[in-house]
């Protein structure tokens, strides 16, 4: 076959699309090796520099070259057709249109539609955006690939896409959290960010949704005798502003770090997400509140890391954690605070769950990922 991508954001973003789109290409570049792909980008970027000979990018040319916006919402289908493509997959809820009546074969994966259920944190013009971008990807692609049974049911939902329509296709992590630190990285690593010796961590972005506040309240209201901070990867603004206010008025300055206000923001380890494996390793826990998610990405990356992961028991974090996650209502201070304990100073339990957490990871690996989507490829001629 002839695999056309959406590569946008495998070139351009540095975190979950652009993770998600460049792990997926290599993956099947690398054990789909008699398949050619193709990666349609309207510009090139330092993220991306894929060396495989079935690998070959495409840029707008033309007058397109000026345009490159509408020439990937429009004019990539007649490229497409000039290179023979087969088939088309828009990795981040996108699709060109007019691509359904070319005779390429489409798919599309949708991430979340968590703009539906949560308007208000993005605005009325941009949901209004995403709802016709991903509204018709979703309706026009051949097959659907969702990240999760949640955003299946949330397509079905919303969207009234046909059940027979969608795949779930579980997505990975970086491969870098599979691989055990060393003890000199570690403490490398530790010295480094300056952390404690114990630790809770939180990873995420600080909006209302991802929920903490409530670790912060929890925090206040565990035991005295178990000092151990919450170590906080991640940024916002309002509602961080939120949290911290509570952090200073409840005399918890001392035991929330923001790695994201310290000298190290800026380092090269710490912006691409290569020195987390071990700030992960190292924690007595990773608390993941969350509302609401498409996937929950950081749970895995616990998994990975041989973490206790406390998590939430809604939306897609039981699929996420599996019999491995400490679940929670994530809006209970109590029943967090509890579960802070418990992980924290049960050397039995936190021995169960990381046993259990590395074996539910394997069912996560770049290689189960790119088979899934590959089947769905073959479904379709």
């Amino acid at each position: 076959m002839r695999i056309a991508f959406d590569a946008k954001r495998a070139f351009q973003n540095n975190t979950g699309l652009g993770n998600y789109s460049r792990m997926l290409i290599q993956s099947l570049a690398s054990d789909y090796a008699t398949h050619s792909y193709y990666l349609m980008a309207p510009k090139p970027g330092h993220l991306f520099k894929p060396d495989m000979p079935n690998v070959q990018t495409i840029l707008p040319t033309g007058f397109y070259k000026n345009f490159r916006s509408l020439w990937r919402s429009y004019g990539v289908t007649q490229d497409l057709k000039q290179l023979s493509i087969d088939l088309y997959h828009g990795l981040s809820n996108e699709i060109p249109a007019g691509i359904n009546s070319s005779g390429i074969k489409s798919v599309v994966t949708i991430h979340d539609l968590i703009f539906e259920r949560y308007p208000n944190q993005y605005g009325a013009v941009n949901t209004a955006i995403y709802r016709r971008k991903f509204r018709y990807a979703a309706q026009h692609a051949d097959r659907v690939i969702a990240i999760s049974e949640q955003t299946k049911q949330d397509l079905i939902d919303y969207y009234k896409i046909p059940e027979h329509k969608i795949e779930i296709c579980y997505q990975s992590c970086n491969p870098i959290f599979e691989k055990q630190a060393s003890l000199d990285e570690l403490s490398r690593i530790k010295q480094k960010y300056n952390l404690p010796d114990h630790y809770f961590l939180y990873v995420g972005s600080i909006i209302e949704r991802k929920n903490l506040l409530t670790i912060c309240k929890a925090l206040k209201a565990i035991a005295p005798s178990l000092d151990i901070p919450l170590v906080v990867i991640g940024n916002g603004s309002s509602y961080m502003e939120t949290v911290k206010s509570y952090i200073a008025q409840n005399g918890l300055g001392n035991r929330v770090i923001f790695l994201s206000e310290q000298a190290t923001k800026n380092d090269t380890g710490f912006r691409s997400g290569n020195d987390f494996p071990a700030i992960y390793q190292q924690a007595s826990a990773m608390i993941y509140p969350s509302i609401f998610e498409g996937f929950g990405l950081p749970i895995l990356e616990a998994l990975w890391s041989r973490v206790p992961v406390i998590t939430s028991n809604l939306s897609c974090m039981p699929e996420t954690g599996g019999d491995a996650a400490y679940y929670i209502n994530p809006l209970n201070v109590e029943e967090m605070a509890t579960a802070m304990e418990r992980v924290a100073t049960d050397t039995t339990l936190r021995t169960d769950m990381t046993t259990k957490g590395i074996a539910h990871a394997h069912h996560f690996t770049t290689h189960a990922h790119a088979a899934a989507v590959m089947q769905v490829y073959q479904s379709l001629f």
